[in-house]
């Protein structure tokens, strides 16, 4: 007698362990129609992007007008960057913004590579071929329109560097057989979701790829020649050079501005933390855009004078140095250093007047604009009389003794006191023309930067740093505080909103130049708030802010939060 309904049920049914139907539930990994991971396609476009990358290392390295393709993305990309996106990189990143740009777009288009690889698996070649050829092309544009680069031969690599990647993807692609191929070589036993022999060799060539484009990377840097501009440099003395003027000018500040402080004409030197009086090369801040310095030759380098002159001319090396020149100490503040920041520096320049320049020129009347322009194509303009008030202004080719370092525009640039750099301080320098104020706008005006930009009165305090702890007791207060060509008359320092007191300055150059400020605190154990302000040569107080540094600079009083104990 039957014990259960169930031992009647059909052969057929599903439940039974003969069942050949599969357990729908099952995903195996996402697969291309020909049983290849998505990955693979992704990996094998990722190493064919790193083979075209580093190609275009390759050629910047053994060129010193040709820039890679990454760089020349780079420089284009900085170009094309609207002026509120440009304040808050550097606003927020600092000197690290520009820094991690490159690396970025390395990334960026590994990326990119990868989404083709995966894309000319899964669906056709053609698409990796069409994107890997529109990267050389985007590659041969922003490289060739470099100032420094030949265009043709910009074109000609980049072009070469994408059939490279083209030629690496297909290459890649193809060693994944299709499930035809793999039965013929394992036979009908095969497995074919997992086809060994040819993903062990599809591993192995792309690891080989990625292997070629790391070590070649690493190659070129190794390789990269010294330049001829670095060759030059190293050359060069100005043993014979003439020069006019004393190094440090009398300073205005000449009596103490108030019975309880002093002002001293030597630096200070034993005060751990504070600021030197000259900031050597190695510390001096670089801001600018150019991510990869230009590297011009002495020889190589002229400076036109043009525009609205009755005598232009060109100017050659030899006959620049060969000029009486002077040496001056003055101090240079980027229009984007943030209140208490670091982007501000004090060196010795030496170099020839501006006006001495012009003299031979013969400005003509209603040239109330000059303009600086760089061998990379950078541009800041100025009013012309700012020449003529009594500041300095050189055309300079040394800095603190040396000449000019390749990143502070070696072979030479423009310096001019009291006025942002963004609108003055032109690198590399080829070209000068002079002409009307409404007739042109520098290279962050049109970003949206204010056309004049005289450098305002600040202060920092460098000792103690912000969040530190210090001892109770007696404890130092100093750091350093500019107002150029206004000078520094009086620093003053203010513990936890109380009532403000004088510091003793340190005055060894001139109203040009950073003061440096000391004084002395009875600390009390808790957590204080210093603040600093400081009052110019004219007797104004340091503006009390706070405000951005965008459109022309930063306004406020720095203040450090320390805790006593």
């Amino acid at each position: 007698m039957n014990t259960s309904q169930h031992d009647d049920k059909p052969d057929d049914d599903s439940s039974t362990a003969d069942d050949p139907t599969p357990d729908r539930s099952f995903k195996p990994p996402h697969r291309t129609s020909s049983g290849q991971l998505w990955w693979q396609g992704a990996l094998a476009g990722a190493a064919a992007g790193g083979v075209a990358l580093m190609f275009g290392q390759f050629v910047e390295a053994l060129s010193e007008t040709i820039p890679g393709l990454v760089l020349g993305m780079g420089e284009w990309i900085l170009d094309i960057t609207p002026g509120w996106a440009a304040e808050e990189s550097i606003e927020n990143l600092g000197p690290t913004g520009k820094a991690s740009l490159l690396p970025g777009i390395t990334i960026v288009a590994l990326l990119a590579a990868a989404a083709l690889g995966n894309a000319s698996l899964r669906i056709s070649r053609k698409i990796g071929v069409m994107g890997f050829a529109a990267f050389g092309i985007l590659g041969g544009f922003t490289t060739a329109r470099n100032p420094s680069s030949p265009a043709l031969q910009s074109w000609f690599w980049s072009l070469v560097a994408a059939g490279l990647g083209i030629a690496t993807l297909l290459f890649l692609l193809n060693r994944l057989r299709g499930p035809e191929e793999r039965e013929q070589l394992a036979g009908p036993l095969a497995d074919p979701l997992d086809p060994p022999t040819s993903r062990r060799a599809f591993l192995g060539w792309s690891a080989g790829a990625g292997a070629v484009a790391v070590g070649g990377f690493a190659l070129s840097r190794a390789i990269t020649p010294k330049s001829a501009a670095e060759t030059a440099r190293e050359s060069i003395t100005f043993s014979d050079v003439t020069t006019t003027t004393t190094t440090t000018p009398p300073t205005t500040t000449t009596a103490p501005p108030a019975a309880e402080a002093t002002v001293t004409t030597e630096a200070i030197t034993d005060i751990d933390g504070i600021s030197s009086y000259v900031t050597p090369n190695d510390s001096f801040y670089i801001i600018d855009t150019a991510l990869s310095p230009p590297h011009l030759a002495p020889e190589d380098w002229s400076l036109e004078i043009k525009g609205m002159v009755d005598n232009p001319y060109t100017l050659t090396w030899d006959e620049l140095i060969a000029m009486p020149m002077e040496v001056h100490d003055l101090t240079l503040s980027c229009v984007s250093n943030p209140v208490g920041g670091p982007l501000v520096g004090n060196a010795q320049w030496l170099g020839v007047p501006l006006t001495t320049l012009l003299e031979r020129a013969q400005v003509q009347p209603g040239a109330d604009q000059f303009v600086g322009k760089s061998i990379d194509d950078w541009t800041a303009g100025f009013p012309t009389d700012r020449l003529y008030d009594g500041r300095t202004a050189l055309l300079a080719v040394g800095m603190n003794g040396e000449p000019l370092p390749i990143s502070h525009g070696f072979p030479a640039r423009l310096i001019v006191a009291g006025i942002y750099g963004y609108v003055s301080a032109v690198k590399w320098v080829t070209e000068i023309e002079l002409t009307r104020w409404d007739d042109f706008d520098g290279y962050w005006i049109d970003k949206g930067w204010a056309k004049l930009g005289p450098m305002k009165t600040m202060s920092r305090i460098d000792v103690p740093r912000h969040g530190s702890s210090v001892p109770e007791g007696e404890t130092v207060l100093a750091g350093v505080a500019w107002s150029p060509p206004r000078g520094i008359h009086a620093v003053e320092v203010s513990v936890d909103d109380g009532p403000w007191w004088q510091c003793d300055l340190a005055v060894p150059g001139n109203d040009e130049t950073w003061a440096q400020w000391r004084t002395t605190w009875d600390a009390t154990p808790g957590r204080h708030r210093i603040k600093v302000r400081a009052v110019d040569g004219t007797d104004e107080i340091q503006p009390r802010g706070p405000k951005s540094v965008a459109p022309d600079g930063a306004e406020g009083w720095h203040q450090v939060t320390v805790r006593v104990t």
